[in-house]
């Protein structure tokens, strides 16, 4: 059965303005800001290759001698398909404010408005959902690290303005020396994290900067966007990140795999009124995904469960 949108109007004077509006989402922001490093192309399956190297340097000697051990394992990178399905009747627009959209036909089409603003938000929910996988509590990179055998802190707190800078410190100070300085290293943080720091940045008494802030601005020094740093580290605000929890790694080591990466770009529109004569249009979207990790004692995790 199609689903028959309620469409719910006030008292109307006037032209419609030709706008559909939504909730806000939660930006889908890691891939957008290539926090992870993209595998295209995988149609069900792919192997990545985790090298172990010690042992290379001795003394020298006149003579060959073979020294070194290097064990080479698998870690194996597997999408799942996804998909939306949903089918809408066109019986409501037909007393809405977009009717004559519709044609004055019996025979109607979906008010073009009103399709583009609805595949515009499927879009944008698959990316929420793709956030959302890459960064949840049960399987997400940070807990595929912790598994793998991160550096984790422990006792994690609920992080504010007046903690959040001894507690990134402790991830800081956990970060592997050999990790330490590495062009694609961040410091993965959750958006309550960012916030708290952010306001701590702002002054006013915290942790010894007075009341003037960064570049004595106070709490408006901060602009949406501005890159942030901490002990030399970037930070990277991870928005599928649960409250209070950090990562520390690199990019190169954060996998996550796709069929085509345009498949999740794609909504497919089928009015079946010529199919099978309904007033019916549906929306399908199908993609793949999957994701893994590179070497888990490359990281640290704070608050992952």
């Amino acid at each position: 059965m199609a689903n028959q949108p309620t469409i719910t109007n006030s008292t109307y004077a006037g032209e419609f303005a030709g706008k559909y509006i939504a909730a806000a989402v939660l930006s889908a922001n890691t891939l957008a800001n290539n926090g992870v490093t993209v595998i295209p192309n995988v149609k069900y399956k792919t192997t990545l290759k985790k090298a172990v190297i010690s042992g290379l340097v001795t003394s020298a000697s006149c003579d060959f001698s073979d020294t070194g051990v290097v064990t080479l394992t698998d870690k194996v990178l597997t999408v799942a398909e996804k998909q939306v399905n949903i089918q809408l009747c066109k019986t409501p627009f037909q007393s809405d404010w977009e009717a004559v959209q519709m044609g004055y036909s019996a025979f109607d089409t979906l008010p073009s408005s009103f399709s583009d603003f609805f595949i515009a938000k499927i879009l944008k929910d698959i990316a929420l959902d793709t956030e959302n996988f890459l960064w949840n509590a049960t399987d997400g990179l940070g807990k595929l690290l912790k598994t793998d055998g991160s550096t984790v802190i422990a006792t994690p707190l609920t992080i504010t303005s007046s903690n959040v800078q001894a507690e990134m410190g402790r991830v800081v100070d956990g970060i592997p020396s050999a990790l330490y300085g590495a062009e694609d290293l961040r410091l993965y943080v959750s958006q309550n994290v960012a916030k708290a720091y952010v306001r701590l940045l702002g002054g006013f008494g915290g942790s010894g900067l007075g009341g003037n802030g960064v570049n004595a601005q106070g709490n408006q020094w901060y602009q949406n966007g501005t890159s942030l740093n901490f002990d030399g580290v970037q930070i990277f605000v991870a928005n599928g990140l649960p409250a209070n929890t950090m990562v520390a790694t690199t990019i190169s080591n954060l996998f996550v795999g796709f069929g085509l990466q345009d498949d999740q770009n794609l909504v497919q529109t089928i009015d079946m009124q010529d199919i099978d004569g309904s007033k019916n249009v549906r929306f399908i979207a199908r993609f793949t995904r999957g994701l893994q990790v590179g070497i888990g004692a490359d990281s640290v995790t704070y608050g992952i469960a």
